[in-house]
């Protein structure tokens, strides 16, 4: 699969790769220097509970500097609330990033139930003037710079021993908006897919 200079020319827009993720309060693992003999330890609380749900858009174009998009929301169990991101939410941050990049997008995700429901194949279908979709195949999180994205936030907290769900919710947004400055991590997310850009 190749991203290059025909895809981009014939719909004349950004390509835009979209995921999601998520990071509960049990911190993942992660690497860390320690005294010769001492392996670190990190000591987490067994109780609490709640999510940080995470989608991201990781945008491309030639000759333009990388952009990435993301949406963040706390699920801490309270009757009625959301359990995560939901299609409105999506909607949401495309129409965001089709706002700021300014130009047609050509959306590359996975075939996850919320990108299917009814309600944002009529979203896709109804602004088809600037949105057009392409599934990837099922089980290739490798073709997606969206993954390294979430790779970059989770080394970043691992090892993370949160007091709370808001800290972690700080850690996830701090995280995501340094990246957002640096389009050299976000075209390194796009080299370790194997994928071209042609410019």
């Amino acid at each position: 699969m190749a991203v290059g200079k025909r895809t981009a020319a014939a719909y004349g827009g950004w390509i835009v790769f979209e995921d999601e993720a998520g990071q509960s309060l049990t911190p993942s693992r992660a690497r860390s220097w320690g005294r010769r003999g001492c392996t670190p330890v990190v000591r987490v609380r067994g109780r609490g509970s709640g999510r940080v749900s995470m989608a991201g858009l990781t945008c491309y174009r030639p000759g333009k500097r990388s952009r990435m998009f993301y949406s963040v929301r706390e699920y801490r169990g309270r009757k009625g609330e959301p359990k995560g991101i939901g299609w409105r939410d999506l909607r949401d941050l495309l129409v965001r990033a089709h706002i700021q990049l300014g130009g047609p997008i050509v959306l590359v995700w996975d075939n996850l139930r919320m990108h299917l429901v009814e309600p944002m194949r009529e979203f896709i279908a109804d602004h088809a003037d600037w949105l057009t979709v392409f599934q990837l195949p099922s089980y290739s999180p490798d073709l997606n710079p969206q993954e390294g994205i979430w790779s970059l936030v989770k080394r970043d907290i691992g090892n993370l021993a949160a007091a709370d769900l808001g800290q972690i919710t700080r850690a996830v947004k701090r995280k995501l908006k340094q990246i957002q400055y640096r389009p050299d991590l976000v075209d390194g997310c796009l080299a370790g897919t194997d994928l071209i850009m042609d410019g």
